[in-house]
């Protein structure tokens, strides 16, 4: 017996509020990250945070649309979400990292002369 997998029918109607929910995802997920890459590099006031952190919810926000706009099924959806708590830690990380290897080749650099 062959296995058959179901896609949800998804109405015509919807392309374009799919497409627009998906581009939203997109766009605020790219201002999430830059304003808070500013911010941490010093181009933009640590003040700007919150409007970063404002931006990462706004894409929470449109992903959760764009599931349900979607038809997928809770699993799919709850991966979604976890998977936007991981990407508010991401530049956090990245600049942790940063930090730390410049630490640790400075002191390489010292320790050299």
């Amino acid at each position: 017996m062959e296995n058959v997998v179901g896609w949800p029918t998804i109405a015509p109607d919807q392309f374009l509020p799919i497409f627009v929910v998906a581009t939203l995802v997109l766009v605020f997920g790219v201002g999430y990250a830059a304003i808070i890459t500013l911010a941490k590099m010093g181009f933009f006031s640590k003040k700007w945070m919150p409007v970063g952190y404002l931006f990462w919810g706004l894409q929470t926000l449109s992903l959760y649309e764009l599931a349900v706009l979607i038809h997928s099924n809770h699993y799919t959806t709850k991966v979604l979400l976890v998977t936007m708590v991981a990407y508010l830690f991401v530049p956090h990380l990245y600049f942790y990292l940063v930090s730390e290897s410049e630490k640790r080749y400075e002191n390489d650099h010292t320790d050299s002369h």
